[in-house]
């Protein structure tokens, strides 16, 4: 049997990612939006008992571009994703994969101590970890 060299998920996050208010317009997340390598912008919680969302740019193509909505006047928490499913800086890349085909995620947020921390996406994993063990 061979032992495996475990790839965890914060090696190959990305741990600069944009957090908007729910309130805040999607005309204005998108001029915010410093990394848009992510291809998202996380919504911060309202408070502590409150859950975390995320709106991927697919979001606003199809929630207020295709629907031919001003995006001035419409605010981030109405296309969010919320809650969404975070990941453990420490899992295995493997298992956060199989989540990801699990849910149909491309892409989540990378939770500690109720802080979110990064991003990681399924590129991430594929060519930060798979392949640097090639």
């Amino acid at each position: 049997m061979t032992s495996r060299e475990i790839t965890r998920v914060k090696e190959v996050m990305k741990t600069e990612f944009d957090m908007v208010d729910g309130l805040t317009p999607v005309s204005e997340a998108l001029r915010m939006m410093r990394h848009v390598e992510t291809k998202c912008v996380l919504v911060d919680k309202r408070h502590d008992d409150d859950a975390f969302g995320m709106v991927l740019l697919s979001d606003v193509a199809r929630r207020v571009l295709a629907k031919d909505r001003a995006p001035e006047r419409v605010n981030v928490y109405e296309i969010m994703t919320k809650p969404v499913l975070t990941v453990s800086p420490e899992m295995d890349i493997r298992y956060c994969a199989r989540q990801f085909e699990q849910f149909g995620l491309s892409r989540a947020p990378v939770e500690e101590n109720g802080r979110i921390i990064g991003i990681v996406s399924l590129t991430d994993m594929v060519l930060k970890g798979l392949c640097k063990s090639l």
